[in-house]
């Protein structure tokens, strides 16, 4: 039990498009008996970031991205915020005295710490590892980006 934050990347597949239609045909066939019944390929999606008690990682996108409602919902995260997001865990790893005003630490059920430790600086660390291999991938602005949280 605890605070696990995922992102998820999805991407529409599109008839018209050669490559997509061929994806979606090799889907179909590995799932042939329920395809039969109708159902139909539409996206892929895939895990691009999760977390655990990263709980000022998690402040952040309440705040910034879901209005600062927190019921565990699926909320739409443009890459614009994505890049927001690695910049100012650059600006804080590179001045811990900002943390407290950009990226605060959070309290909350089974959250984690909320002490600014080595913990709170790999989260953040990591965050910009991974965040900017994705954010350098070809053509990322194909995919749609959602955060989702559970706790």
């Amino acid at each position: 039990m605890g605070l696990d934050m995922y992102l998820t990347a999805k991407k529409y597949l599109s008839d018209y498009t050669p490559a997509e239609k061929d994806v979606k045909d090799q889907i179909s066939e590995i799932y042939h008996p329920m395809f039969k019944a109708g159902m139909k390929v539409k996206e892929i999606s895939f895990e691009a970031m999760y977390w655990r008690k990263a709980n000022a990682i998690h402040k952040w996108f309440v705040d910034k991205c879901q209005d600062g409602v927190d019921e565990c919902q699926e909320t739409y995260v443009d890459v614009a915020r994505l890049k927001e997001l690695v910049d100012t865990c650059k600006i804080v790893l590179a001045d811990k005295e900002k943390a407290n005003t950009l990226l605060p630490p959070q309290s909350g059920f089974f959250f984690g710490s909320t002490d600014i430790d080595q913990y709170y600086i790999d989260d953040l660390q990591d965050t910009v590892d991974r965040l900017g291999d994705l954010l350098n991938m070809p053509n990322v602005e194909q995919f749609s980006f959602f955060y989702q949280s559970s706790w």
